[in-house]
């Protein structure tokens, strides 16, 4: 492959064709690079001395007994970041907000990884029990108040690691106290105040700079690496939406001149798939799925519009909305952050 490439000409087809190896990116001269040093800095504003490596692989996450992590590809260069909104309808880490959201979740798996703050005799009693093993999907319980909210679908109820990483994220932030007076959480945000002051200034315990699966390692083409992607976030579910699509559209003949269902729900797919990803913190391509099923529905039933569009789209945002959280509650939706 060239070690140069015209990214304004390229087409998605021939960009699909590339093996992530063979992309000429690297984490160096980009806006990254500014975010990460930003992380070092609030990190040593807490008196931490220790500062996790970064490097780019396929996604985020943090292997286990490196104190480092890793960040997706697609973040190193627009091109590519076009690339996976087009192909999965977001950018997981686009925006400099969620990407330090996500990298402070990394950072401290990676501080646990330096300091072995996991073998503190009251890790287990505040977060529970390591031996638990990672789950493919949970049930979370989006009211419960024993858990911090930082990363979205309710991340900190999939395991005791999880919860650990997503409360010292939480704690790296401002004003957590005032924010969590008053829930459960909050004891586990105090018991990690104490952690870190027991270490600030101390050297880390494990110095490995050791990187797995880096770009440079990973030989599938973007074609490849994106149906597999595709595959994680599909929502296997048996859906039943007769009933709610029967109250917001109609069979009625009268109505056959009206827009049908089908149009209306293509119309406003972007916007409500949006709406109700950003609302549950579920996969704006998993939300997607549900709505394609509903479309394929309300063509079977040859549906049509029967009241004014903002009833209509007010309605259809809701009943995405409940199927999409009935899926989550089911326990058949996998999350996909690093680990």
């Amino acid at each position: 492959m060239p070690a140069r490439i015209q990214w304004s000409r390229i087409s998605d087809e021939d960009l699909l064709k590339f093996r992530l190896c063979d992309l000429p990116i690297k984490l160096e001269g980009t806006p990254l690079k500014r975010q990460i040093k930003q992380l070092y800095k609030e990190l040593g504003s807490r008196g931490i001395r220790f500062r996790p490596h970064v490097w780019l692989s396929d996604e985020f996450f943090t292997p286990d007994q490196v104190p480092g992590f890793a960040v997706p590809f697609y973040l190193a260069h627009p091109r590519l970041m076009k690339l996976e909104r087009k192909q999965m309808l977001q950018i997981e880490g686009g925006s400099e907000q969620d990407f330090m959201r996500i990298i402070r979740h990394e950072a401290g798996h990676a501080l646990d990884h330096a300091y072995r703050l996991h073998s503190d005799s009251g890790f287990r009693r505040v977060f529970g029990s390591l031996r638990k093993p990672y789950p493919e999907s949970y049930r979370p319980n989006p009211n419960s108040r024993s858990y911090v909210l930082h990363l979205g679908s309710w991340y900190a109820q999939s395991h005791p690691l999880e919860d650990y990483a997503e409360t010292f994220a939480v704690w790296l932030g401002p004003r957590w106290r005032s924010r969590y007076q008053g829930w459960p959480a909050l004891r586990k945000l105090v018991y990690i105040d104490q952690l870190i002051k027991n270490i600030s200034g101390k050297p880390s315990k494990n110095w490995r700079r050791e990187k797995v699966d880096t770009l440079r390692q990973i030989k599938m083409t973007l074609g490849e690496y994106y149906s597999q992607k595709k595959e994680q976030y599909a929502i296997e579910y048996p859906a039943y939406y007769d009933r709610d699509l029967r109250r917001i559209f109609s069979q009625e003949k009268r109505y056959t001149s009206r827009q049908t269902a089908v149009s209306f729900l293509r119309d406003y797919r972007t916007e409500v798939r949006h709406l109700v990803a950003e609302g549950t913190g579920v996969h704006s391509y998993s939300v997607d799925h549900v709505l394609e099923t509903m479309i394929d529905r309300a063509k079977d039933l040859r549906l049509r519009v029967c009241f004014p569009k903002n009833q209509t789209r007010r309605q259809v945002l809701i009943m995405l909305t409940v199927h999409t959280m009935n899926i989550v509650h089911s326990g058949r939706y996998r999350f996909y952050y690093g680990l």
